[in-house]
This record gives C-alpha cells, structure tokens and sequence, in this order.
C-alpha cells in the first residue's frame, strides 16, 4: 500500500509558525530582538512562514520581507523595498546591484523600539504593494552590459541566444555579472560553459 504523504498546513496569517519557532528559539544571536521584531510582524497580518531557513514572512501568498541575524546587526530584507513609501530613507540596498530588495539594519533592541513605528508604515506600504501586485521593473535605469565572450557564444549558439532572450530581466542581469565578473577571458569563457545548461533550461542562477 503506497504510503500517502502528509499535506503541507496551511499558514494563517498572524499565527505563528512553528517552524520558526524552532530557529528562533535556537537562534544564538539576537534571539530576543527577532522575537520582539516577530510579534510586530505578526500583529500587522503577515503570514510567518520558514523560508531559506530563515523567518519569511508573505501577505496573499507574496513574500514580503525575511528577517536575518548576522554578527554585528540583525536585517529586515523588503523583497520589493524599492517600491514601498520610505519618506525617512531608512532602507538602502544591500548591494550595489540589487534592483528591487532594500534592508533596515537594526543594531539593539533600543534602536528597534525607536524604529517600531517607522517600520510599521514601512510594512503595511509594503503590503500594499503585494495586495497590488505590483513588480519591480529590473530593465529601468540600466544597462545591461554584455561580455564579448558571451555575445560571441550566444552568435555560435542560437538556442542559447534565444534561452537568454526568454529569461526574466533580474535573471539576465545575475548571468552577465557573473560572466563578466572574472577578469581573465579564459575564466569568462569557462563560467559560460558552466552556466549555458541552466540557460537552456530556463533556469537562474541560484536554480540548479
């Protein structure tokens, strides 16, 4: 008799997940913030979820924010940061080529009191924009640039060419700074190769 598998439980938004639960209570540095950050995320209707071993937390089955604990400061990560109302521009990207993402960095449980309010309305624009549906568009204010090496695989390769073409905007970016991150053309011309079965199949970078 096959053994039938376990439905995964549906999250109810404003519930804690006890998934998360475990990582937190587990969680070596600033545990007491994250659960005092948890309980303020929770009050405002996010739905907890444990993604990327980490608290994620969605609003209509859109991720919202994750929260993540590092050495010297504890993160709040918007997945579409550079859409939401920030009038006191606490958020900055984490990287100098991230499109849509911005984090709040929070230093000590008094620095996150202070910032409680600010990071309510933060959350709730943030919201908003997840009930709208609206997306970050990667293409604006940019251009991509496309190493030699690639442009002449892509010439040699027409089903890579057109791969390339299908992939969404944030995916192409991730592939040509990879490629073109190596300074040596012998190092471009090998990451190409090793990238090119996950282009064909449609996949990104972080897919495989």
């Amino acid at each position: 008799m096959k053994k039938e598998v376990p439905k995964e439980v549906a999250r109810v938004a404003g519930a804690p997940n006890p998934a998360v639960t475990v990582v937190l209570e587990k969680a070596k540095r600033w545990r007491e913030e994250m659960l005092a950050l948890r309980e303020l995320l929770l009050q405002l209707g996010l739905t907890e979820e444990l993604k990327w071993h980490q608290a994620c937390y969605t609003h209509l089955g859109q991720n919202v924010l994750i929260v993540g604990a590092f050495k010297e400061h504890f993160v709040v990560t918007f997945f579409k940061g550079a859409l939401i109302a920030d009038p006191k521009h606490l958020l900055v990207p984490p990287g100098p080529n991230t499109r849509g993402a911005r984090v709040l960095r929070l230093l000590s449980m008094s620095e996150l009191v202070r910032y409680t309010p600010s990071l309510r309305a933060l959350t709730k624009s943030a919201m908003l924009v997840a009930k709208r549906g609206e997306k970050v568009d990667y293409s604006k204010g940019r251009t991509l640039l496309v190493p030699e090496e690639f442009a002449l695989a892509c010439a040699k390769n027409p089903q890579l060419k057109s791969a390339f073409a299908l992939l969404t905007p944030g995916r192409q970016r991730a592939y040509l700074l990879y490629v073109g991150g190596a300074k040596q053309s012998e190092t471009r011309a090998r990451r190409i190769a090793s990238v090119t079965p996950l282009i064909l199949l449609g996949k990104g970078m972080n897919d495989r």
